[in-house]
């Protein structure tokens, strides 16, 4: 608890046994309440590890849903367990669960309700090596996205994100694809609906054990990022009416 407010953590699975470990045994337990792992029909010992490790919400995905939809069934677990604040973090290491107390501090003392574990503020991403085609296109597409929403963020790519409770109860992430693109869809969503974001600066690891999507995939991904920032673009001057962005409540 922080203040009288339930935290949890939310783990998206797809092939973590070898990072599960370490991942978890950093997560700050003495303010998260829950945690919860959803694994997206691995094809190693993914929910195994988790059950050595006494993780108590474990979800399997009898079909992979992708990312987004991984994502989409751990949200509403969080929920139903009566989350106040929830965090999602990668069971890959590449995010340090060492700054959970600090996001959960800025939503729970009510500062912003949405914080995001940024790559881009300081120099963390080329020092722990991203490549430098990804770090040009997050560049390139976050100044994009940050002219058509009309919002300022030093990157809206990270995967290190946290939520309050009023979040995820307003913004219809049902709505969001499946896919990689799924986070930037909720970006959209939450800033389209006021909420405002603050980000914290968060080192990196890339390393072979990490979760990281191809050449292929990033080109999917970045189209699918400039579909949402026009969409959001257009759903802002009144142009069209897009479901995305209807609130749940």
């Amino acid at each position: 608890m922080y203040k009288g407010k339930k935290v949890v953590v939310v783990l998206p699975a797809y092939n973590a046994a070898k990072t599960l470990e370490q991942t978890y045994r950093e997560i700050p337990l003495e303010i998260v309440d829950e945690v919860i792992l959803c694994d997206d029909h691995s094809r190693d010992d993914t929910v195994e590890k988790a059950r050595a490790l006494g993780i108590r919400h474990i979800i399997v995905h009898e079909r992979n849903k992708g990312y987004g939809g991984n994502q989409k069934t751990l949200y509403k677990k969080a929920l139903e367990l009566g989350g106040d604040i929830i965090i999602m973090l990668h069971p890959d290491y590449q995010y340090t669960p060492k700054l959970i107390p600090a996001m959960v501090n800025i939503i729970g003392e009510e500062l912003y309700p949405v914080v995001l574990g940024s790559r881009i503020l300081g120099m963390g991403a080329l020092k722990g090596g991203m490549p430098l085609y990804k770090y040009i296109a997050n560049r390139f597409l976050t100044f994009i996205q940050n002219l058509l929403v009309r919002y300022k963020l030093s990157e809206y790519h990270t995967g290190y994100r946290a939520f309050s409770r009023e979040v995820l109860e307003t913004i219809d992430y049902e709505q969001n694809s499946d896919d990689f693109v799924f986070d930037n869809e909720m970006l959209s969503q939450i800033i389209y609906a006021g909420f405002d974001i603050a980000e914290v600066t968060c080192p990196t690891k890339y390393f072979d054990e990490a979760s990281s999507i191809n050449f292929r995939r990033s080109i999917k991904y970045g189209l699918g990022v400039l579909r949402v920032s026009l969409g959001h673009f257009l759903q802002r001057l009144g142009l069209v009416n897009l479901p995305m962005y209807r609130r749940k409540k």
